[in-house]
């Protein structure tokens, strides 16, 4: 287990060509790396947009092919959200806690997130791209690629992106991570007055998946993998997943649950 030095942290964003699905996503990754005239090196961390993961692992739906039910038609009448696709947040979805005009608010697999993080931006006419199946094994199959590869031991994080509580644009959000510590607590180290941090936990997959964000895009980039490098993050080859709460522990949730009555 180990942490990187003080070099100042590197960003590249690396270009692909079209993914389709059923692609094999290790030679994708090999071919952006040789594209960029970039070789892996031990403690680098790679960004891989879960859009494009998906869609190599054959999370693409053709929307034609879903009926909806009535939940799914309700949600439509409310809130102008495709009913098909609706049909497909409910199935994907652990809870729906609701809408706005287009988008359904869910949880899914602990994450907080829009229409059960599913895509239709990047995916062919038509169609829906869903999260990928189980992204942190994902990350630990391409960080072992990697290994028997290369030679090194290297981070992988599945990044997507997010909206904040009322802040407009997007961030990233890591769903799957694996070779390092994707969330590191604080409390107990000191601030610059020698004060003990009580609560500070730091969210490191997620803040570098906001980095990578900056070069990979949202829209016809081409860019679905970014290479980070010197990133200050504690690695360990056997470490993986994303670190996460139930609602009632989360101060937003507990907060408007508590006042609205909820």
């Amino acid at each position: 287990m180990s942490s990187q030095n003080s070099k100042p942290l590197e960003v590249f964003g690396l270009k692909s060509d079209l993914i389709r699905p059923g692609d094999d996503i290790f030679l994708k990754i090999k071919a952006a790396f040789d594209q960029a005239n970039l070789r892996p090196m031990a403690r680098d961390i790679l960004v891989i947009a879960e859009s494009a993961l998906g869609t190599a692992e054959n999370r693409v739906v053709r929307l034609e092919d879903i009926r909806p039910g009535a939940e799914a038609l309700a949600y439509e009448r409310l809130y102008q959200i495709d009913a098909r696709e609706a049909e497909l947040v409910i199935q994907e979805s652990d809870v729906v806690f609701g809408g706005v005009f287009g988008v359904l608010l869910t949880l899914k697999d602990g994450l907080l997130c829009p229409n059960a993080g599913i895509d239709n931006s990047n995916a062919p006419d038509g169609c829906v791209i869903l999260y990928p199946e189980n992204p942190t094994e994902s990350a630990r199959n391409i960080a072992e690629f990697f290994f028997n590869e290369f030679g090194v031991h290297i981070g992988v994080i599945i990044a997507d992106s997010r909206t904040q509580p009322l802040r407009l644009g997007c961030t990233g959000v890591a769903i799957g991570a694996a070779g390092f510590l994707a969330t590191v607590d604080k409390r107990g180290e000191t601030d610059l007055f020698g004060r003990p941090l009580t609560v500070t936990r730091v969210a490191v997959a997620d803040n570098l998946a906001s980095a990578a964000e900056a070069v990979m895009g949202e829209t016809n980039e081409s860019t679905p993998f970014a290479l980070i490098r010197n990133a200050d993050a504690v690695f360990d080859k056997e470490a993986f997943g994303i670190t996460t709460i139930p609602p009632n522990e989360c101060m937003y949730w507990g907060v408007l649950k508590n006042k609205n009555g909820l």
